[in-house]
């Protein structure tokens, strides 16, 4: 194997924990923002759904990225 290859496996491991990161920051911004939306505070559940909304584009750049790593 090459470091090349080495390098990228490492790469894409590294992006892979970040993304799982990304997945469980996303899960408890759902949960903080059904219950603020329950609340009666629907604004800032409004714009915690625009969070997410970022981090579900960014995922799947992120998981396009990794798969790209992995095939190179």
């Amino acid at each position: 194997m090459s470091d090349n290859s080495e390098a990228n496996i490492v790469i894409a491991d590294a992006l892979t924990l970040l993304l799982h990161n990304q997945h469980a920051l996303a899960a408890a911004i759902e949960e903080v923002t059904k219950w603020l939306s329950e609340s009666g505070v629907v604004s800032v559940g409004n714009n915690a759904m625009t969070a997410m909304e970022t981090l579900d584009t960014n995922a799947q750049a992120m998981t396009d990225a990794i798969m790209r790593i992995r095939m190179s």
